[in-house]
């Protein structure tokens, strides 16, 4: 008995020598690596963002006067619980950023455009595009109307940062979300827009919206992809000028891209970029969080499915844009280092190669 009690003791001592040789071990450790630790942190992100004081996603940028503009969303935590339909992206306005050079000082020029300014619009301001044209500025924005569906909106102004005046109604035919402008060399401009669950394109698969249709796609795997749509714009770029078309997607062997394909298919954020004379259409595959391009000779299309060129972001969602500065080509995108809450993001800017078969180098961010 007294033999067990005194191996029972010296055990407890054993123990407790060791445990306060760990803390202190532990103690010391944190104290000397805290800086190292806070640089492996870092290094975990490919690039730095570009505000912290707002949380911003989907910047499309643009160089206006010299000066590098970008139009961003602004997130907000609205309080809305998080759904596959996004109403926890619940954006109300938008701050334009800018700077003199990628790496330079970043200006926020406040708010832009207020949704409560927006005479016909309901919730949810998502990811705008800005274009220039004629001395005057355009901002083109997706909203959910007084009915909740999306339309494509647009607001003028005479300056790139803003404020901006908006349309008293949505652009008549526009539906669903992710405006992005391209005007071609020939000074033809073309808009791409769509995004399937909640950007709603699946929706008005049959041309007309209908409030009770699939809340992800067209529901058959074996039918091609829903595709991101291409208009031209009239040349006061106000409104359509002409039909609305499919951006087609095929894969090396001339085949549409399937429902099914998930890592591959058209999901919402698309792009255009012209470099050697080929147009590449660029956009997300929403659920498996891949950027991927695809190529023509035409900005209509049909393209040519590439590959990805940008892994997943920490986050669920990847929203794009692609511009030329003095030169080089640059990608800005988004991701959740900040918060790490997928509503709560914050913009970033990398490098983007163009390799010599025309392919897109990958990105691992």
């Amino acid at each position: 008995m007294n033999r067990k009690i005194y191996i029972l003791r010296s055990s407890i001592a054993i123990i407790s020598a060791v445990s306060l040789i760990t803390l202190t071990s532990c103690k010391e450790e944190k104290e000397t690596h805290t800086d190292e630790t806070k640089e492996t942190t870092e290094k975990e992100f490919l690039t730095q963002p570009l505000v912290s004081h707002i949380y911003t996603a989907d910047p499309s940028a643009h160089v206006f006067d010299g000066r590098i503009y970008i139009y961003p969303s602004h997130d907000i935590d609205a309080g809305i619980p998080e759904n596959d339909n996004g109403d926890h992206f619940d954006m109300r306005d938008y701050h334009i950023l800018s700077m003199d050079s990628i790496g330079g000082e970043v200006t926020d020029h406040g708010v832009a455009l207020d949704i409560k300014d927006i005479p016909w619009a309901g919730r949810q301001l998502w990811a705008p595009d800005a274009a220039y044209k004629n001395g005057t500025y355009y901002l083109y924005f997706p909203v959910k109307d007084k009915d909740d569906v999306f339309r494509i909106g647009v607001a003028t102004s005479k300056s790139p940062q803003g404020p901006f005046t908006p349309e008293k109604e949505p652009i008549k035919g526009s539906f669903s979300i992710d405006p992005a402008v391209f005007t071609d060399e020939d000074g033809t401009s073309y808009m791409y827009f769509g995004g399937i669950w909640g950007g709603q394109l699946q929706q008005w698969a049959s041309g007309k919206f209908d409030a009770n249709g699939s809340k992800t796609d067209l529901e058959d795997p074996n039918v091609p992809a829903l595709s991101c749509k291409v208009v031209k714009l009239s040349d006061d770029m106000l409104q359509f000028d002409g039909p609305v078309q499919d951006v087609v997607i095929n894969d090396s062997n001339g085949k549409p891209l399937l429902t099914s394909d998930h890592d591959r298919r058209f999901f919402e954020g698309s792009w255009m970029h012209k470099y050697n004379n080929k147009y590449y259409f660029t956009y997300s595959t929403g659920d498996t969080h891949y950027l991927d391009y695809a190529t023509s000779d035409k900005p209509t299309g049909p393209f040519v499915y590439g590959g990805h060129f940008m892994n997943p972001v920490q986050g669920w969602t990847t929203h794009h844009s692609i511009v030329e500065i003095n030169g080089k080509w640059y990608i800005f995108y988004h991701d959740t280092q900040l918060s790490g809450k997928t509503h709560l993001r914050n913009v970033k800017v990398t490098e983007l190669t163009h390799n010599p078969d025309g392919s897109l180098g990958l990105i691992n961010p």
